[in-house]
């Protein structure tokens, strides 16, 4: 997935350990294998763009 940070900030710690923090303006691609959390006072606000499908296909109930 892709992520827009609108507003704050973003901390990700990926599954091999890897470290990031993200801001506003940042665009970012996040696979799955991670942990985020927002840092510091203010809210982080933030778009997650997908294509959807296989994301999506999992959690299909109809």
């Amino acid at each position: 997935m892709k992520i827009y940070v609108q507003s704050g900030k973003l901390h990700v710690v990926m599954d091999d350990g890897s470290e990031d923090e993200f801001g506003p303006n940042d665009i970012m691609l996040l696979p799955p294998g991670h942990d985020a959390w927002s840092v510091g006072d203010e809210a982080c606000v933030f778009i997650e763009f997908s294509a959807g499908g296989d994301i999506y296909e999992h959690n299909h109930a109809h």
